[in-house]
């Protein structure tokens, strides 16, 4: 992306006012999701790895975020 600002003949077309809404949203959401793992980096910096015993096995995360992922898909028949 160019550092310099659109100038009066190159102007860039506005977006509707829904699709901007919505780029501010996933701006927000992408924007929250970072803060929160650099949170959990900067925990770990602070206090070292958790011990084993307080760990989620990664199977365990894998079949919930399956499940979460098939519930939000409609079945087929």
């Amino acid at each position: 992306m160019s550092e310099q600002p659109a100038t009066a003949d190159h102007a860039r077309p506005q977006l509707e006012p829904a699709a901007a809404d919505a780029v501010r949203a996933y701006a927000a959401k992408t924007r929250a999701s970072a803060d929160h793992f650099a949170a959990a980096l900067e925990d770990i910096a602070a206090n070292g790895l958790p011990s084993v015993e307080d760990c989620t096995p990664w199977e365990e995360l894998r079949e919930a975020h399956l499940a979460r992922l098939a519930a939000q898909r409609p079945a087929v028949a």
